[in-house]
Order: C-alpha cells, then structure tokens, then sequence
C-alpha cells in the first residue's frame, strides 16, 4: 500500500503532517478526518502515471443533492417515514451512482445507523456539514428545520457559482477568439507572408524574423509542442491537487480583480456554513472545524481553522477572526454585535448577505472593467502580428519608387 503525506489541523489548532498507508489519498484523508481532523492537503513519495491522469469525479452533483433534498424535506413535512421517503425517491433516481450510494444508505438505516451516521459514511461524496447538520437535527428532533435551513444554504451558494460562471462567460469566450486567432495567424497566416518575401530575397527586418522563426518553430514542432503542454498542464495539475494547493489558492487571492471575488466568496462560504451549523445546534468549535472544510480556497481555509484553538480557550469569535485578517472590519463588527447581543446566527446571515452583495458588485464591475482590456489586448496582438508583416512590404515598396 503507497504511503501518503497528509497536512491536517489537529482538534487542539495544531498543524502538521501524518504518514498514512492508504489505497489511495481520498482513502487516508478519509481515515483522518474520522479521527477529527482538517485535511489540507495530501501528497505522496512515488508518482506513476496514474497520479496524473483525470480521475473520474465520484461525487454526486449539486443540483442533484439540491433536488434531493428538496424532495426529502417535502416528504418529511407529509411526515412520512424516512425509510419510506427514501423508498418513494429511490424509484425516481436516474443517476445510477447516486442511486447505489441512497440504497446502502437505506440499507444501513434498516440495520439501526442513524441517518447522520449513514451519510457520514460516505464522507467524500457529501458535505461534512450536512451529516453533521442531521446530527443536530437527531439531537434537537428538528430534522424538518435542519434541512430548511441546509436547503437555504445550499441554494445561496449554487446561486453565487451560477453568477460567477454567467459573469465570466463572455470573458472566457473572447479569450479564446484572441488565442485562436493569433495561432491560427502564426501556423496559415505568417508562414505564407514568409514564403512570399523569400521570393524577394529581401532583408527582412529584426522583429519580422523573430516572427518568422517562432512561426517555424510552431508549424514543424507543432506536435512536440502540444506534448509538451498536455505535460506541464498534467503537472500543474498533480502539484496542485497535493503540497501546491495552498500556494496556487493563495496566488489565486493575489491576483488583481478576481482575487477579492474569490476571497469574498471564500468567507461567504464561511459565514453561512457556521450560521446554518450553529442554528441547528452544533457547538462553536466543532461548528467552525466543519465551516472552515466548506471554504474551496485553501489557504482562507488554513487561516480560518487555525482560530480553533483560541475559541476552545475562551477568545470570542469576532476578535479571534480579526487576527487572522481574512475578515473584513465591517464584518468583524457585525459578529462582534452578534456575540454581544446573543444574536450570532443572524448576524452571520447578514454577513454572508453582504458579502453575496459585494461579489455581486464586484462582479458587475469586473466584467466591464476586462471586456474593454480583452478587446483593446486583442487589437494590439493582431496589430503587432500585421505590423511585423506590412513593415517589409512598406520597404519594399520605398526601394522600389526611388
């Protein structure tokens, strides 16, 4: 069995790395977080091949889980059964990976596990704060209002996604029209330019040569080239996917325009897990361990999971996010009301609404702000291609009048 490097936060706030025999990285991620850990990252020693090939995604979609839950909740509110919910929702499941994984989890109710043990158990396909919301809604008997609640949570966070994705279509569009113009310049467009000024045996200018010579380069390496290119992608990749993760997410924050989007999003993701974990019962710190998990970016996550410690000890959660600096200062004000006046769980809700307001703008801003500077690059390349090419003919064409 390969070994794995795991990077985990410890229940105490510690961070460090465990050596774990596993089948595979989702294996020993897994067996750590069973024993109430943060996984941050994993790496192993030894490559193959297979590390860096895509592996096919085994977790169930979104919108899936989201209808899913839907469903349930409308059957508890009948107040059926879960055993018979879940009966009535296997027999309208397509996907057939979805359909096996709620048939063991049925399977496993029948023999007595809990549904938030049932769930729990399948912890790489579904949400740590979803079993751990059903734990506390076991706890209280409120399960109706836990799954409102995770309902209200999930639907806010797949509707930011779908904004992030509309805003960023037209960006993604043009950018591609950009590259596929200037290859297709540099592989049809220049090598018939060059053919056409040898006829001349004229003295091309610098620029124009270097133009030509990268145009070779391209159109008789071009398969070396994309060898090369699928390989550093599938590097990138694996890095990433192990001991990079928490570089390239902190680069990620770095960068101008889309770095506050991300890191507000981050702390949006943030914010509304620890609301709808604490209104369903979960204690603070077990309740911010689990939101920390839901952050995507690794390195707020980091940030975020290292306050454990100090909110274990007694330090309110306001002044414990506030040393972190992921936290705006508006936001820390409004948590620290919330702590002062008993009234955290809607106070976070106000937070996660502001910040779903302020990617919201930024967004809005983002897309006007690089339309224009994708258009306006895009000219500029095309006309450094055409200039490069017309400037011999000009001298050309000056030779010959005099």
């Amino acid at each position: 069995m390969p070994e794995f490097i795991i990077r985990v936060g410890t229940p105490d706030g510690q961070i460090t790395d465990r050596h774990v025999q596993a089948s595979s990285a989702r294996a020993a991620e897994d067996e750590l977080r069973q024993q109430g850990m943060h996984v941050f990252a994993a790496k192993r020693g030894a490559l193959s091949l297979r590390d860096f090939l895509p592996r096919s995604r085994k977790a169930v979609s979104t919108e899936r889980f989201l209808l899913f839950n839907q469903e349930l909740l409308a059957l508890v509110k009948a107040g059926l059964p879960i055993l018979q919910s879940f009966d009535i929702m296997l027999e309208r499941q397509k996907d057939t990976r979805f359909r096996e994984i709620l048939t063991d989890i049925r399977d496993k109710l029948k023999s007595g596990v809990s549904l938030s043990d049932a769930f729990a158990s399948y912890g790489n396909v579904f949400p740590p704060i979803y079993s751990t919301s059903l734990r506390a809604g076991e706890r209280s008997g409120d399960l109706e209002g836990v799954l409102r609640r995770f309902l209200k949570y999930q639907k806010m966070i797949v509707a930011l996604r779908k904004k992030v994705i509309t805003a960023l279509i037209y960006p993604t569009v043009l950018v591609t029209m950009m590259v596929a113009m200037v290859f297709l310049m540099l592989t049809k467009v220049i090598p018939k330019f060059a053919e056409f000024y040898r006829g001349f045996d004229a003295d091309l200018p610098a620029f124009t040569r270097v133009m030509i010579a990268i145009s070779n380069g391209l159109t008789d390496h071009l398969l070396i080239v994309l060898i090369i290119a699928i390989v550093l992608i599938l590097l990138a990749r694996q890095w990433i996917a192990t001991g990079g993760r928490v570089i390239w997410d902190r680069f990620k924050l770095k960068l101008p325009f889309v770095g506050p989007v991300m890191h507000r999003f981050a702390m949006m993701q943030f914010t509304q897990s620890l609301g709808t974990l604490l209104s369903g019962g979960t204690p603070m710190v077990p309740a911010i361990e689990i939101a920390s998990q839901s952050i995507a970016n690794q390195d707020v996550s980091t940030k975020v999971f290292a306050i454990v410690q100090q909110v274990r000890e007694g330090e309110p959660l306001w002044r414990s996010l506030e040393a972190t600096g992921v936290v705006s200062d508006l936001a820390v004000e409004m948590i620290k009301v919330g702590e002062s006046t008993g009234a955290l769980t809607e106070m976070l809700a106000n937070v996660s609404e502001f910040y779903d307001e302020e990617i919201e703008a930024r967004l809005q801003r983002l897309v006007a702000a690089i339309e224009p500077l994708i258009l306006v690059f895009m000219g500029l390349v095309i006309a450094t291609l055409l200039y490069a090419f017309y400037l011999p003919l000009f001298q050309l064409t000056s030779v010959g009048q005099q």
